[in-house]
């Protein structure tokens, strides 16, 4: 990382670069606010809370996307409080062992970076989910949910919406993995699970999957039409299931799939020809399938 240590007891700051620079960071030495506030990026700042006569909270404000740790000599609103509400990290009181500064900024650079993944993956799932407009599982339905549909990636957005909307968390798990049954156990009541891949199982394992499922605060999917369960359930049926994982379509329903989607988007020849089908072939395609092209 780069450190910027802004502190004018110049030994300690020397002292906390010396040992910083040991484990591999690079660091810069400013012993003045003023100096502190050139035109660079850095990863974390140390700022000292008590250089006499000058205001600190430029600094705070210059560097606010790093990880800002106060270097207090006690501990006050003035030190803390409201340092931190402008917007630095963290703090640590003087005198203070390098070990514990150390954990800190490893701490806290490993928030940030897992911050910033969790914005992302949020950002991600939201764009991936946009189009999906399912109405939502009503907060009053009781635990566990069974859903049933021919799209896994619609349950997806049901469990994601529902999480996002109550704002929980919850855990995933396939029942496919060894040590599925071991984690459903293993969870409290109040933990709100997600389980995919019950289709898959012998109707023996299937029934033990209920059993550990009862009581629980789960979200069941399951791709098979018939799948029975005495748990609540919502049924959810699209022909939009091409790219479902695990789901494996008929000729006849990938190529229906394929023009129904993507007619509007290629002209025929060129739609006819990715398909490996003469443009006669894709009218009469279209005729049996009840497809209009738009004009």
């Amino acid at each position: 990382m780069k450190i910027l240590i802004v502190e004018n007891e110049i030994y300690l700051a020397q002292s906390i670069a010396s040992k910083l620079m040991e484990i591999g960071h690079l660091c810069e030495i400013s012993t003045s606010i003023k100096d502190s506030l050139k035109d660079e990026k850095y990863d974390a700042v140390l700022l000292s809370t008590n250089i006499s006569g000058q205001n600190f909270y430029p600094v705070i404000e210059k560097h606010r996307n790093s990880i800002i740790i106060l270097m207090i000599s006690y501990i006050s609103n003035d030190t803390v409080t409201n340092p931190i509400k402008a917007g630095a990290s963290d703090y640590i009181q003087k005198p203070f062992m390098i070990e514990e500064l150390i954990r800190k900024l490893q701490h806290l650079n490993e928030y940030k970076k897992l911050k910033k993944e969790n914005e992302t993956y949020k950002e991600y799932v939201s764009n991936l989910f946009a189009a999906a407009n399912l109405e939502p599982i009503d907060k009053k339905m009781k635990f566990p949910i069974l859903i049933k549909t021919n799209f896994q990636k619609h349950a997806d957005a049901l469990v994601f919406n529902y999480a996002q909307t109550y704002n929980e968390t919850f855990t995933f798990i396939s029942l496919l993995n060894a040590n599925a049954f071991e984690k459903i156990t293993r969870a409290s009541n109040d933990e709100l699970l997600y389980i995919i891949d019950i289709q898959n199982l012998k109707r023996s394992d299937k029934l033990k999957a209920y059993a550990v499922l009862e009581g629980k605060r789960a979200i069941i999917c399951s791709t098979d039409p018939n799948e029975e369960s005495s748990f609540s359930t919502i049924e959810i049926n699209t022909e939009s299931k091409v790219l479902d994982q695990g789901e494996i379509l008929s000729i006849d329903e990938y190529v229906k799939y394929i023009i129904g989607n993507f007619q509007n988007k290629f002209p025929d020849t060129e739609l006819s020809k990715k398909l490996g089908i003469s443009r006669k072939s894709l009218w009469e395609k279209r005729k049996k399938y009840g497809i209009n092209k738009k004009k």
